[in-house]
C-alpha cells in the first residue's frame, strides 16, 4: 500500500511566544491519537511553528484505512430476548447501533454470564476523507493559556486564524474553521513579503517560505540566532553570555532573525551586573556581552524580525529605551542604599506575607529560628552567620530596586549587604537562600545559604498546609511541589543527616498560633507530600518498585534512604536476589503483620528448624553491625546467606502446625527474618 504525506498550517496573527511550544507539543499529540483511533499507521510526524503559524507534516500515511474486524458486546442474554424467545427493544437497538440485522447478533460467553455480540467487516475509508474529519477537530484541541473569538465567529484561537493549508498527497483536505476555508495558499513575512504563495507539499513549503523570508523551522531560527549573537559579541570585543531561555524565547519571536549590536555608557556599569542583565534580558530581550573574565560589557545584541537597510536606525531606538531602563535601575540602586537593610527588615511588620500566616516579618522570625535550629544541629560553628542571614535575607523585598525587578530579589540583598559590610558568608547566604529557582537548578554552595533556604522554604510549606492552602493537580499557587522539591535537592546535596518529621514538627511549632488543623494531621499531609515529591525525583534514577520499597522500610532521614534505595538497586543483580525475594515475600505473606514472641529452641521438630535459627542468630549480630554504619549493600548480601536456611525449612517444615505453641514459634522464627529484612525494604513492593 503506497503512503502519503499530510501537510497542515494554521497562519494566524502573531502568538506569544510562551504559548508556541506547548501548542505544537499538542498538535502531535492530537495527530498521534487521531491517526490511531483511524488505523491510521504513520512514519514521522514534525512540528514547526513561528509567531504567525503552527504547522505540522506527518509522512507515511496509507492512502485507504485498511479493513478491519470489529466486535461490540451488547446488552446480556437475558435481556436481549423476553420468555417466548423474542428480540427486546435493548437487542434490537444494539444492532441498530452497529448498523446490522437482529438475526446477525451473536452469543459469547463472559465471566459476567452469556452476552450479545456481533463481528462484522468494516471496509476501509479513503484517508483523504478521514482527514476532512480529524483536521478541524485538531485545530479546536489546541489548548492555550488564553484564547480568544474574533468578528462574529464562535470557534476559538490564541490569536484570529487567517488561513489554512491542508494538504494530503498534495490534495486540498476540504474542511473550515470558523468562516476560515482549508487551501493550498500560504503568506510570507507580514514586512519583507506581505504576499500570498501556493503550496504544493512540505518540501515546497519550505523552499517558498524561505523565499518569503520565514524560517517555519524554530531549531534552524535558534541555530542562526546562536551564529548570529556569538558572532556579533566576537565583532565587539567580547564573548556571548550563554542564555539557552532567552534563546527559546527569542526564537519565537521571530520569522526572520537578524542580530544588531547596540551599546550603552560605561557609567551604567556601577550597578550591579545582575541587575543590568536582567534589565536587558527581561524587558528588551536582549543578549549580554562579556569579556573573557566575565565581566560585563557595555554593549547588547538584540534580535529583529527585519532585515534593516540601516542598521543605525534599529540601534539608536533600542539604545534610546535601554538607556530609560538602566536609568531607573541606577536611580533605585542609588537611592536604595540610603536606607540600610536593618531598617528594612523592621518595615517587613508592615508586609502582609499571606492573610492566615501573618506578615513578613512573622515569617523571618519563624524560619530563622528554624535555619539556627539547623545550624546547631549541623554546623554549629556558623550559627551566628545563619542567623545574620536569615534576619537580612528579605529586606531587599521592601528596596525600590527589587519592586521595580522582581527577578534580582536576594541578589540585591547580597549586594546592599557587602555594601553595608556584612561577611562575605552573610551576603553570599541572602543570594542563595532562593536557590534552587527550578527543579535541577543551582543550589546553595554554603551550609548558611543552605540552611536558611531549607528553613524558609518549609515554612511556606508548613504554613500552607497549615491554614489548607494545600496545592491540586491543577494549582499550586505557592509554588510549594517546588520547594519541597528544592529541600530534598538539598539535603541529598549536602548529605544532611537529619530527621525529616522532626524538622517538620519543628516548623509546625513555631506556627501552632496559626494553624487551623490539628498539628498531627498537618504533619502527616506535609510528610506525604514529601514522600510523594522523593519517588518522583528519585525514581527517574531507580526503579520506581525499589524506591518505594525502601520509602516503605523507613522514611525520615533522605540521605539514608538514597544509601537504601541504591543498595537495593545494585543488589536486584546479585544472583541469589531473585529467589531469595521470592522466599522472603513468601515469608512476608505467611505472617502478615508478624508474631511478637520468643523463639523457643526447644519446640523444633526439624533440624531445619534449628539449622534456620543458628543462621539468624549468626547473620542478625553481622547485619546489625552493617546496619548501624550503613552499609546496606553488605547487610543485604549478608542477610542473602539466609537463603539456604530458609529453602530447607520451607522444604522440610510446615509451618502452620496443629499444634499451637509449634505453630507460634514457627511464625516468630520468620517474623525474625521478617523485621530483619525490613529494616531495609518492603521485598513484598518489589517487581
Amino acid at each position: 500500500m503506497s503512503t502519503k504525506e499530510l501537510f497542515l498550517e494554521i497562519g494566524c496573527e502573531e502568538i506569544p511566544a510562551g504559548f508556541i511550544p506547548k501548542a505544537t507539543a499538542e498538535m502531535e499529540a492530537i495527530i498521534t491519537k487521531e491517526l490511531a483511533v483511524a488505523r491510521l499507521s504513520f512514519n514521522e510526524i514534525k512540528t514547526l511553528a513561528t509567531p504567525r503559524r503552527l504547522a505540522l507534516v506527518v509522512k507515511g500515511i496509507p492512502n485507504v484505512q485498511p479493513d478491519a474486524e470489529i466486535t461490540a458486546t451488547g446488552p446480556s442474554l437475558k435481556a436481549a430476548y423476553d420468555a417466548d424467545g423474542k428480540p427486546t427493544k435493548a437487542a434490537e437497538g444494539f444492532a441498530r447501533g452497529q448498523g446490522v440485522d437482529v438475526a446477525a447478533l451473536q452469543t459469547i460467553t463472559t465471566d459476567k454470564g452469556e452476552y450479545l455480540f456481533v463481528s462484522k467487516h468494516v471496509s476501509g475509508r479513503p484517508t483523504h476523507e478521514l482527514l476532512a474529519e480529524i483536521l478541524p477537530a485538531l485545530v479546536a484541541n489546541i489548548s492555550f493559556k488564553k484564547s480568544m473569538r474574533w468578528g462574529a465567529q464562535e470557534v476559538r484561537f490564541a490569536r484570529p486564524i487567517h488561513w489554512i493549508v491542508a494538504l494530503f498527497d498534495g490534495t486540498v483536505v476540504p474542511f473550515s474553521y470558523g468562516t476560515i476555508e482549508s487551501g493550498r495558499v500560504s503568506r510570507g513575512h507580514r514586512f519583507m513579503a506581505n504576499t500570498t504563495f501556493p503550496v504544493s507539499n512540505f518540501a515546497h513549503y519550505l523552499d517558498e517560505c524561505e523565499r518569503h523570508f520565514v524560517i517555519p523551522d524554530p531549531e534552524k531560527r535558534k541555530e542562526i540566532i546562536r551564529r548570529e549573537t556569538h558572532r556579533v559579541a566576537v565583532a565587539a570585543g567580547g564573548h556571548l553570555l550563554p542564555d539557552e531561555e532567552l534563546l527559546e524565547q527569542v526564537a519565537y519571536l521571530v520569522e526572520y532573525p537578524s542580530a544588531v549590536h547596540g551599546t550603552f555608557s560605561p557609567e551604567f556599569l556601577k550597578v550591579p551586573k545582575e541587575v543590568l542583565i536582567t534589565s536587558m534580558r527581561s524587558h528588551q530581550r536582549y543578549f549580554s556581552i562579556v569579556d573573557a573574565d566575565g565581566g560585563l560589557l557595555p554593549g547588547f545584541i538584540t534580535i529583529n524580525n527585519t532585515l534593516t537597510e540601516d542598521p543605525s536606525v534599529v540601534v539608536k531606538g533600542n539604545e534610546r529605551v535601554l538607556r530609560a531602563r538602566l536609568s531607573d535601575a541606577r536611580f533605585f540602586f542609588e537611592e536604595d542604599q540610603k536606607v540600610r537593610l536593618d531598617e528594612r527588615v523592621e518595615a517587613l511588620k508592615k508586609v502582609v506575607y499571606q492573610q492566615k500566616l501573618g506578615t513578613s516579618f512573622e515569617k523571618m522570625e519563624r524560619f530563622t529560628s528554624l535555619a539556627v535550629g539547623l545550624a546547631d544541629q549541623l554546623n554549629p560553628a556558623v550559627k551566628a552567620q545563619t542567623s545574620r542571614a536569615a534576619r537580612l535575607c528579605k529586606a531587599d523585598l521592601v528596596s525600590g530596586m527589587v519592586g521595580e525587578f522582581p527577578e534580582v530579589q536576594g541578589i540585591m540583598g547580597r549586594e546592599y549587604a557587602l555594601l553595608e559590610g556584612e561577611s562575605d558568608d552573610v551576603a553570599n547566604a541572602i543570594a542563595e537562600h532562593y536557590l534552587p529557582t527550578q527543579a535541577g537548578g543551582e543550589l546553595p554552595a554554603s551550609d548558611i545559604g543552605a540552611f536558611v533556604s531549607i528553613a524558609d522554604k518549609l515554612d511556606t510549606i508548613c504554613g500552607c498546609f497549615g491554614v489548607g492552602l494545600i496545592p491540586t493537580g491543577a494549582a499550586d499557587p505557592y509554588a510549594l511541589r517546588r520547594a519541597t522539591i528544592g529541600i530534598i535537592a538539598i539535603i541529598l546535596d549536602k548529605g544532611y543527616r537529619l530527621s525529616l518529621s522532626k524538622l517538620i514538627d519543628d516548623s509546625l511549632q513555631l506556627l501552632a498560633a496559626k494553624l487551623t488543623s490539628p498539628k498531627e494531621q498537618v504533619a502527616d499531609n506535609v510528610l506525604e507530600f514529601f514522600r510523594a515529591r522523593f519517588i518522583n525525583l528519585l525514581g527517574s534514577s531507580f526503579a520506581t518498585d525499589a524506591v518505594e520499597a525502601a520509602i516503605t522500610a523507613g522514611f525520615d532521614d533522605l540521605v539514608d534512604v538514597r544509601a537504601r534505595i541504591a543498595a537495593l538497586a545494585e543488589f536486584k543483580t546479585h544472583p541469589d536476589y531473585e529467589p531469595l525475594s521470592v522466599a522472603f515475600k513468601r515469608v512476608g505473606n505467611i505472617i502478615k503483620e508478624g508474631v511478637d514472641a520468643p523463639i523457643d529452641p526447644s519446640l523444633f521438630e526439624d533440624d531445619a528448624e534449628g539449622g534456620l535459627y543458628k543462621a539468624i542468630l549468626m547473620v542478625k549480630n553481622s547485619a546489625d553491625a552493617l546496619i548501624s554504619t550503613g552499609a546496606w549493600l553488605d547487610a543485604l548480601t549478608e542477610i542473602a546467606t539466609l537463603r539456604g536456611p530458609v529453602d530447607r525449612f520451607f522444604d522440610k517444615v510446615m509451618v502452620m502446625a496443629e499444634d499451637p505453641r509449634v505453630r507460634t514459634n514457627r511464625l516468630a522464627l520468620l517474623t525474625t527474618i521478617a523485621r530483619l529484612f525490613g529494616r531495609i525494604a518492603d521485598f513484598s513492593r518489589i517487581a
